[in-house]
C-alpha cells in the first residue's frame, strides 16, 4: 500500500481534520486522479478546511466529527450523502479486524453478552442475525477505512468494566456498562413504531439504550456522529465564554483596560505597597517573580504615557523599541502608525469615523455581489487567503477568511497602481491577531471569530484595514509594476553583506547563488514566511518605533543580520544545500530572546552603515 507524498509546509490540525480520499477498485489508498496537485499547499482541487470534518454514512446520512475517540449517538439532523461516499466501489466487507487478531466491536459485544450472568439469548441472536458483511456493514466499514484515524477494532477491550466481570445484573445498567466498555453507543429501533422512534430521536437528540424489548438496528440504520473514547473528556470549541466581559467598553474605548489597571493601582493600600517593596529586596526571590515585576513596571510606564492628554510620541517610541505589553498593542500600534491621533479628546471620534468609513466601503464594494467584482483581483485573493498561515486554526476558520478577503479586496481597489500582490495577505495577519486579542481571554490563533458580535468583527476588520494601509504606504514601491523597491533593497543587501561578511558573500558567488533567489521573499513578506506571527509581532514593535521607513530601511539591516547569522553553516554547503536551507530555516521555535538579539545586531549595522552610503558602491 503506497502512502501519499507528504506536504512539507501544510500542517493539518490535530484531532480535527482528516484527509478523505476516494478508494479505487484495487484498494490502494492513493489515487492520483483524486489529488493531482499534491504538492500545492492550497490548490483549487483541495477541500477547503472546515471547523470539523464531515462525512455521511448509511441511508439516513450523518455527520462524523472526528474527535478524540469513539462513541456513536443519534444526530439531530441527517446530512446528505457526500459525493465521495455516495457509492462504494469496493465489495461488501466486514468491519475491519486489527492485524493482531483483536476482535471488532460487534464480536466483542457478543462475547461480553455471552459472559454476562443476565444476558438474554435473544439479544445475542439479534447481534448474530446481522452479519457485518452486509451491504450496510460494508458502508460502515468504508467510512472507517477511508478516514485517517485509528480503526475502531484497534482499541483494547475494557476488561475492568462491570459487565466484562459479570457483576452487572440490571438490564439497563448492563447495557450502559456495555456501552462504556466497548466505547460505542448503540442506537435501537422499537419494533412496534419505528417511525415514532425516529421522530422522537431526531427531536430529542439523545441516545437510546439497548434493552431486551428493542430490536438492534442494522449498520445502514446507524447515524454516526461524534466519536469519543469512553472516559475521555470532550474537547469543547472555544466560544463566547472566552470573550472579555468588558468587550463592549473596549469597543468604544481602546484604553478602557489601561484606565482600569491604573485605577486599581491607585487604590492599592500603602501596607500592601510597603510589603511588596520589602519583599523586592529579598535575595531569595525567584527569577519568575523578578520577571513578572519587571513586566509590571514596564506596563505601568506605558499606561502613564498613554493616559496623558497628549501623548509624547518620542517617549512612546522609546518604550516600544524593547517590546510592547500584549494588552496594550491594540492601542500602541495604531498610535505609532498614525491611525489613532495623539490627542486623547480626538482619538475616539476619529476611530469611530474611520470604522464607519470602512463599513461603507465594504457595503458599496460588495453591494452587487461577487460577480461584479474585478475577477482577476478577486480570483487571486480567493487563492491566497486559504494559504495564509496554514495549520493555524484562526486562519482556517471561515469567518477569518471572509474578513481577510474583504480587507484585501477593498485595499486593492483603493490602490489601483499596485493592486493586490501575493504577500500582502501575510502582512495583514499580525494586525488582525492583535486587534482580536483585545476582546478575548485566549490565544487568538486558537479562536473562532464567528462567535463575536458583528460590531466587534467590523471593528477588528476596520482597524486591521487602516493599519495595513498605513504600513503599505511606506513600502508601496515593493508592490507596483516590476517591484522596484524590492529590487533596490536586495541590491543593497548584497553590497552590505559583502562588506560585513566577505567570506560568505564570496562563497555564495562561487556557488552561483543570487541574492534574489532567497532575499526576494524576505523583502516581499517582511520575513513572515521565515518566523512565526508571534515573533513577527515582537519584531514589528521595534519597526514601528523606528519610524515610517523602518519596514524598508531598517528591515534591510535585519535581513542582512539574519543571513550572516547562518554564515558558518552556509559556507559548508553547495548550491542546492544553500537554497534548500534558506527556504526552510530552523526558526519556527524562536522566542523573543532570539528576535531581540537579531534586532540588536541589526541596530548595530544600521548605526554603522546608515550614514556611509558611499561604501555601498561596488
Amino acid at each position: 500500500m503506497t502512502a501519499p507524498p507528504a506536504r512539507p509546509h501544510v500542517l493539518p490540525r490535530q484531532s480535527t481534520h482528516f484527509s478523505i480520499r476516494s478508494r479505487d477498485v484495487s484498494g490502494d489508498w492513493w489515487n492520483e486522479d483524486v489529488d493531482d496537485d499534491a504538492w500545492d499547499s492550497a490548490s483549487d482541487h483541495e477541500i477547503e478546511p472546515q471547523t470539523s470534518s464531515t462525512l455521511s454514512v448509511g441511508k439516513q446520512g450523518a455527520q462524523n466529527r472526528i474527535g478524540s475517540g469513539l462513541r456513536i449517538s443519534p444526530a439531530k439532523q441527517s446530512a446528505p450523502l457526500a459525493p465521495s461516499l455516495s457509492s462504494n466501489p469496493t465489495s461488501s466487507k466486514p468491519i475491519p479486524v486489527s492485524p493482531n487478531g483483536r476482535r471488532s466491536p460487534r464480536h466483542q459485544l457478543i462475547s461480553n453478552l455471552s459472559q454476562s450472568n443476565n444476558s438474554s439469548p435473544s439479544t445475542i441472536d439479534q447481534l448474530q442475525s446481522h452479519p457485518s458483511s452486509s451491504n450496510s456493514g460494508g458502508n460502515l466499514s468504508f467510512s472507517y477505512t477511508h478516514v485517517y484515524a485509528p480503526s475502531p477494532s484497534s482499541y483494547p477491550p475494557n476488561d475492568d468494566s462491570p459487565l466484562a466481570q459479570g457483576k452487572v445484573h440490571d438490564p439497563e445498567a448492563g447495557s450502559l456498562a456495555l456501552r462504556q466498555a466497548s466505547g460505542w453507543t448503540l442506537l435501537s429501533r422499537n419494533q412496534d413504531d419505528s417511525h415514532s422512534r425516529d421522530t422522537e430521536t431526531e427531536d430529542s437528540g439523545q441516545s437510546t439504550i439497548l434493552s431486551q424489548s428493542d430490536t438492534l438496528v442494522t449498520a445502514d440504520e446507524l447515524v454516526v456522529t461524534e466519536l469519543e473514547v469512553a472516559g475521555s473528556e470532550k474537547r469543547t470549541k472555544p466560544g463566547k465564554s472566552l470573550i472579555r466581559p468588558e468587550a463592549d467598553q473596549i469597543l468604544n474605548d481602546p484604553l478602557y483596560l489601561a484606565r482600569q489597571a491604573v485605577e486599581q493601582r491607585r487604590l492599592r493600600s500603602p501596607e500592601l505597597t510597603a510589603s511588596t517593596s520589602s519583599a523586592s529586596l529579598s535575595l531569595s526571590r525567584s527569577n519568575s517573580v523578578q520577571a513578572r515585576e519587571k513586566r509590571d513596571r514596564k506596563e505601568e510606564k506605558f499606561q502613564d504615557c498613554l493616559l496623558t492628554d497628549d501623548i509624547n510620541i518620542n517617549s512612546l517610541k522609546t518604550l516600544a523599541w524593547s517590546g510592547i505589553p500584549k494588552s496594550l498593542r491594540p492601542t500602541v500600534w495604531p498610535i505609532l502608525l498614525g491611525y489613532f491621533p495623539l490627542s486623547s479628546s480626538a482619538r475616539v471620534p476619529v476611530m469611530q469615523r474611520k470604522r464607519q468609513e470602512y463599513q461603507r466601503l465594504v457595503e458599496l464594494t460588495f453591494a452587487k455581489g461577487k460577480d461584479n467584482l474585478d475577477q482577476q483581483i478577486w480570483h487571486q485573493i480567493e487563492i491566497d487567503v486559504p494559504r495564509t498561515r496554514p495549520g493555524v486554526r484562526l486562519w482556517m476558520e471561515a469567518a477569518t477568511q471572509r474578513s481577510l478577503e474583504r480587507i484585501l479586496y477593498v485595499w486593492a481597489i483603493r490602490h489601483p497602481t499596485s493592486g493586490y500582490v501575493q504577500g500582502i495577505n501575510d502582512l495583514a495577519t499580525p494586525f488582525f491577531q492583535i486587534f482580536l486579542s483585545a476582546y478575548i481571554d485566549a490565544d487568538p490563533e486558537d479562536f473562532d471569530p464567528s462567535v463575536l458580535s458583528d460590531d466587534i468583527v467590523t471593528a477588528i476588520e476596520a482597524d486591521s484595514f487602516w493599519c495595513l494601509s498605513k504600513l503599505l504606504d511606506g513600502i508601496q514601491d515593493n508592490y507596483i509594476t516590476d517591484q522596484p523597491g524590492i529590487q533596490r533593497s536586495v541590491k543593497r543587501m548584497r553590497e552590505l553583506v559583502s562588506r560585513i561578511d566577505a567570506p560568505l558573500a564570496n562563497h555564495l558567488e562561487s556557488q552561483n547563488v543570487e541574492f534574489m533567489q532567497f532575499a526576494f521573499r524576505w523583502m516581499n513578506c517582511l520575513l513572515m514566511r521565515e518566523i512565526s506571527v508571534k515573533n513577527t509581532i515582537r519584531m514589528w514593535d521595534t519597526y514601528l518605533s523606528e519610524g515610517p521607513d523602518a519596514f524598508s530601511q531598517f528591515h534591510l539591516y535585519v535581513c542582512s543580520a539574519f543571513l550572516v547569522k547562518w554564515s558558518q553553516k552556509l559556507r559548508q554547503m553547495d548550491f542546492q544545500g544553500i537554497i534548500m536551507f534558506l527556504q526552510s530555516l530552523p526558526t519556527q521555535g524562536w522566542n523573543d530572546d532570539e528576535i531581540e538579539l537579531l534586532l540588536s545586531e541589526a541596530f548595530v549595522l544600521s548605526t554603522t552603515w546608515a550614514n556611509a552610503q558611499s561604501h555601498f558602491i561596488s
